[in-house]
């Protein structure tokens, strides 16, 4: 093993051992060092915000706090990113009621597709303003900015280190973990 040197982690590259395909009557191991496609997610480039690298679904609770999160590569669209993750709740949260969504979320397809997930769900676009200039606070999607903002804070989340999407999304929780710590030990 040897030390990764273009790695920003610092983490070690592991070898990854896999059977001689050519010769079956060998148990030959052969290793490979390099990083291969199925230790890196592709990342997907979103066009609209000229980005290559992940996006990140946040769902959360009245305060900011994280309740879902999924990471996908940034070529999936935001409305069907926001299905996938009201998809994979699971029933996990019945007591939601409403959700307030941005501009991102609007159209028939979101909406018939969260009438198929979450019937019993109503959904509220929050948009801006059409006579606004500069920056306006928008009711409700503040809370998520602001969220957004908090998990912000912690250097890791900033730029697109990670490989995997999976870990990623450790990350986040791990980051939401300690936000809601912190709110625990100090209530002030």
């Amino acid at each position: 093993m040897r030390l990764c040197g273009s790695a920003p982690h610092g983490l070690r590259s592991i070898p990854k051992l896999r059977r001689d395909t050519q010769n079956a009557s060998s148990a030959n191991l052969t290793e490979n060092a390099s990083y291969e496609g199925a230790w890196i997610d592709p990342p997907g480039y979103d066009a609209g915000k000229k980005i290559k690298g992940k996006k990140r679904h946040l769902l959360v609770d009245t305060l900011g706090l994280l309740l879902h999160a999924i990471v996908h590569p940034a070529d999936i669209q935001d409305r069907d990113g926001g299905i996938l993750l009201l998809a994979t709740l699971f029933g996990m949260y019945p007591f939601l009621k409403k959700l307030f969504a941005d501009g991102g979320y609007q159209g028939p397809d979101f909406q018939k597709a969260l009438a198929k997930i979450l019937p019993h769900l109503t959904t509220e676009i929050v948009k801006r303003s059409d006579h606004a200039k500069g920056f306006e606070v928008l009711p409700r999607r503040w809370v998520v900015e602001r969220t957004i903002a908090w998990l912000n804070r912690c250097r890791r989340l900033v730029k697109d280190w990670e490989n995997l999407n999976r870990t990623a999304l450790a990350f986040l929780r791990l980051a939401s973990i300690r936000l809601m710590l912190r709110k625990l030990c100090n209530p002030a």
